[in-house]
């Protein structure tokens, strides 16, 4: 079975990624940074708001030496009011800083701001689009309405929302995603995942249920990227062993 892999724009990635919410910036984590990107990893999640900063530092300092890095993907305007357009050029602004970029690969609205209207985020972030400072968009925790909503302002590459073996709220997201060739990254993708049939499953394969799990996932839907945390190299290529396993239908529907 060959690895599976994805399209983000013109590059194609291995259809497991790495979440960083709890990086901080140590010399041991970005050392991690590097020998993720070493191990294959295509895309690093990370957000403005993640260990208050300290998360896309690490990030930052960490690729910034590296002569062929991975898709880094971050976030801004999680909390009501950072929707506005202000707040979401003077995130974008300090992401650029602290990534070590002059183009962020891709670019999220971390969340719908109630107190702000859709079209006025994501036409700041279409503005850095237009500038080349952001090079995709984004959109995250949002159902299929608004993820057309959010089509008419600007191109949408992918789609961030909570969803695993065991949390499925956003199955119609999922099937608009593959229906319209947008990346789907569900994110906590191992959260409370375990079952007998899991073990069972991951027995049969000489794997572990996380890597069952995601090889869950993946059979799920073509357009699936799912980005579980680490700060384990270990763990990550653990997680990116999921890629090689290949779930039955039979196998599939007994977790489904």
């Amino acid at each position: 079975m060959t690895e599976r892999t994805l399209r983000i724009g013109d590059r194609e990635v291995a259809g497991i990624g790495l979440g960083t919410n709890r990086l901080k910036r140590s010399s041991r984590n970005v050392g991690f940074i590097q020998e993720a990107a070493a191990a294959g990893v295509g895309l690093i999640d990370t957000a403005h708001l993640y260990t208050e900063g300290q998360s896309e530092a690490t990030i930052g300092e960490a690729l910034a030496a590296l002569p062929e890095k991975p898709v880094v993907a971050t976030k801004g305007g999680f909390s009501p009011g950072q929707g506005r357009p202000d707040v979401l050029r003077a995130q974008i602004e300090e992401s650029l800083r602290l990534l070590q970029t002059e183009t962020i690969d891709l670019y999220y609205l971390h969340r719908v701001d109630p107190e702000t209207p859709m079209e006025e985020s994501l036409g700041t972030i279409a503005h850095y689009v237009q500038r080349g400072a952001i090079r995709h968009v984004g959109i995250s925790e949002v159902n299929v309405e608004q993820v057309e909503q959010a089509r008419r302002v600007v191109e949408i590459t992918a789609v961030q929302n909570r969803y695993s073996l065991v949390e499925r709220v956003h199955e119609e997201v999922v099937e608009h995603c593959a229906a319209e060739g947008i990346v789907f990254v569900p994110f906590f993708p191992l959260r409370g995942v375990g079952s007998r049939a899991l073990e069972r499953i991951a027995r049969d394969h000489a794997a572990t249920p996380h890597q069952i799990a995601l090889a869950w996932l993946l059979k799920r839907s073509p357009v699936m990227l799912p980005i579980p945390g680490t700060l384990s190299i270990e763990h990550l290529r653990e997680n990116l062993g999921a890629l090689d396993i290949e779930l039955s239908d039979e196998e599939f529907e007994k977790l489904g």
